[in-house]
């Protein structure tokens, strides 16, 4: 289990964790990402924004967001 900020582009990840409160959890489902998710890493800018594919649509996410999601590599 790694943060999904380390993933490197082009792979493919399960959510297995997302650390943080409700309100926090609550808003990364907005944007349609639970535990157990598959997502796929776009493009990552060391240490910035993380740019990952949930089924069709793309999402960006700050550094911070992106270390309190914990993934699995499939």
């Amino acid at each position: 289990m790694v943060p999904l900020s380390l993933l490197p582009p082009g792979k493919e990840a399960v959510i297995i964790e997302i650390r943080g409160g409700m309100g926090w959890r609550r808003r990364l489902m907005e944007l349609g990402l639970m535990e157990g998710m598959k997502i796929k890493v776009i493009q990552r800018l060391f240490p910035g924004p993380v740019v990952i594919a949930v089924g069709n649509a793309r999402v960006v996410l700050g550094f911070g967001m992106a270390q309190r999601i914990m993934v699995r590599e499939v």
